[in-house]
């Protein structure tokens, strides 16, 4: 089953009434389950297509549905509800609360989704702490986390409302190499677990933790090819050692 599917999608902007063409025409198909990389140079169009993938932007033209819901006609909004509900967000530079705890941080997305119960609330960011291997890092406040805890405490942000979409922006792109592999070894567990994830990167390395790579150049995608030697990240671990401050 597709969970996302873009059909002709294009994207211009006309900053001083200039036009430029992000995207020029975008077809693909992502089923549910898959963990695709998205790959590109800078100005290849990959980070306008994750964002319009997101809803934090609309395309130009063409036609975008997620999970069999044609979303491109969707006010600002539905948009944001969609955002709330159904996608889960990491980023580059973790966008951590600085004064709040890693608990607290993960909280956030239920504050402003489902209202529930305090408690109810507590128990499902910290069930997704666990996850992520922060069991005893709950109270710690962002300054007390390595970068690498302070990116897993983003990923625990990123589940507690179940999104049925993963959306990974360079997630590794502060780190070092080690951390970076712990990175994804978490990303692949999860896929493993069935959620789909589709992750923005400019490291082939990286990449290759993927099933499915996809390469943008010139807002047109010229490559779309499934990995036949996928990477795990928990062996590749192995043959790297940790720097002092990563964990």
């Amino acid at each position: 089953m597709n969970l996302v599917e873009i059909k002709h999608l294009v994207k211009t902007y006309n900053p001083e009434g200039m036009a430029v063409h992000a995207l020029r025409g975008i077809d693909l198909e992502i089923q549910e389950g898959e963990f695709v990389a998205i790959m590109g140079a800078s100005g290849s169009g990959k980070t306008t297509f994750m964002n319009i993938i997101g809803c934090l932007d609309t395309a130009t033209k063409g036609e975008y549905f997620l999970n069999g819901q044609e979303i491109g006609g969707f006010t600002m909004e539905e948009l944001a509800q969609v955002r709330s509900e159904r996608i889960g967000y990491v980023f580059q530079s973790f966008f951590l609360l600085p004064r709040t705890s890693a608990i607290e941080n993960v909280m956030l997305p239920l504050l402003y989704g489902q209202k529930k119960k305090h408690h109810e609330m507590i128990e499902i960011s910290q069930a997704a702490l666990d996850r992520v291997g922060l069991k005893e890092r709950s109270h710690n406040m962002p300054n007390q986390l390595s970068g690498g805890q302070q990116q897993r405490v983003a990923i625990a942000r990123a589940l507690v409302n179940q999104p049925i979409l993963i959306l990974a922006d360079e997630p590794t792109g502060n780190l070092d190499t080690h951390t970076s592999y712990e990175i994804m070894a978490i990303f692949q567990e999860l896929n493993k677990m069935g959620k789909t994830i589709i992750l923005i990167t400019h490291e082939p390395d990286i990449a290759q933790f993927a099933k499915r790579n996809v390469i943008f150049r010139d807002g047109k995608i010229s490559r779309d090819f499934q990995v036949t030697q996928i990477k795990d990240a928990r062996i590749e671990l192995e043959k790297i050692p940790p720097l002092e401050d990563s964990q």
